[in-house]
């Protein structure tokens, strides 16, 4: 059943895309899961090696390793970095929580700065004052679909000595001055979680570098910390390796990769011209595409000081809406022992407020994105 067929529309059951993408893509995902059982490889096998080429060529890059989901590419992209405990990594809290238990896992300690009221972005005119004698990395999350301004961050880290990961969990395929999302620092971390702009049929993950001794690091890390001879471990790692088949669905998919982008802009364009008119000081605000960016809308995430009453009110059109991300990681319990009180990040906690999702993918019907855009341009204007 497919979301068109829906009595309600929802960005909180995005997976309803996939069954639409699998209709349309179901022989080929079929003929490489076929394809690995019967290669009799289903362990770092053939498919994650040519997954591996191939995601670090589109790149030009020089490595790319698979691992089992985004998160602990996020942490084992600091391991292999040399990140661990006693360190600080300076981030941001508007992002999904992951990213910020990623770098607990590696030991580390986050360092919030906040994030730029056009874009959502990390602030990065903000990063200089964070950094400490325990700063050992900086971590921008390119957010949304579209890259954090880099060159300043870049230069930062090349003064005083910082690594630089980059979180491109929601940024695939996007590109700043002509760069891709994971070119930027040292190393860049991808998560294939399905609903991502590359996404498998399951949990998924990779770090892309051009840094050959972060290479060899990430690939024993990924591997209980074992190397050249197996059953003899260097260092204690983990087991975390990306699944043969989720990596052979994911190397047919990326050759499909800018179609899925080029699409999703094209779903961005039809929001943006059915709700130009609503666009204003103190009214709805819809993204906005930093100078340089070419943005892929992972999600397409709007602004309105009157959030949750027009969440509410759309509910009786039968469309429920997510909102990315209602709660600051820094406002988490899990993360009250860091000490940021009230207001300390106000630009985040501001849009914590009034941040929505509208539906956003590749093969989202025109008639249920009109759906959309009618109900609320009718909210609107009876708000």
């Amino acid at each position: 059943m497919s979301l068109r067929q829906q009595p309600g529309i929802s960005t909180t059951t995005r997976v309803w895309a996939y069954l639409d993408e699998y209709e349309a893509e179901r022989a080929d995902i079929l003929d490489a899961v076929d394809q690995v059982f019967r290669s009799g490889q289903l362990v770092l096998g053939a498919s994650v090696r040519g997954f591996e080429q191939e995601f670090a060529a589109y790149h030009g890059a020089a490595h790319c390793v698979g691992v089992d989901n985004g998160t602990n590419a996020v942490k084992l992209g600091l391991e292999a970095l040399g990140i661990g405990p006693g360190d600080e990594v300076i981030t941001v809290s508007n992002t999904a929580a992951p990213t910020v238990v990623a770098i607990d896992g590696a030991g580390a300690t986050p360092v919030f700065v906040d994030v730029r009221d056009e874009d959502f972005l990390m602030d990065t005119s903000q990063v200089a004052a964070a950094i400490t004698e325990r700063t050992a990395a900086l971590l921008p999350v390119h957010l949304y679909g579209q890259c954090v301004d880099m060159a300043p961050l870049r230069d930062l880290a090349a003064q005083r000595g910082l690594r630089v990961l980059e979180d491109c969990a929601q940024a695939h395929g996007a590109r700043q001055h002509g760069r891709l999302a994971g070119t930027h620092g040292d190393a860049a971390a991808f998560s294939f979680y399905p609903t991502k702009v590359l996404g498998a049929y399951g949990d998924g993950g990779a770090v892309v570098t051009s840094d050959d001794e972060v290479d060899r690091n990430l690939r024993r890390l990924r591997y209980y910390g074992m190397e050249e001879v197996y059953y003899v471990v260097q260092t204690p790692g983990h087991n975390s390796r990306l699944d043969e088949v989720q990596a052979e669905i994911l190397r047919r998919k990326l050759r499909r990769l800018d179609t899925y982008v080029a699409a999703r802009r094209a779903v961005a364009r039809r929001y943006e011209q059915g709700l130009a008119e609503f666009v204003g000081d103190g009214g709805l605000r819809l993204p906005t595409t930093t100078a340089g960016n070419e943005h892929v809308y992972y999600v397409y995430v709007v602004r309105h000081p009157q959030r949750d009453q027009i969440i509410d009110r759309l509910t009786s059109y039968g469309i429920s809406l997510n909102i990315s991300y209602p709660w600051p990681v820094h406002t988490m319990t899990g993360f009250a022992h860091l000490g940021y009180p009230a207001g300390a990040l106000p630009v985040t906690e501001r849009l914590s407020k009034e941040i929505f999702s509208l539906p956003m993918y590749p093969s989202l019907p025109t008639d249920v994105q009109d759906r959309v855009i009618e109900a609320l341009r009718h909210v609107l204007t009876t708000l």
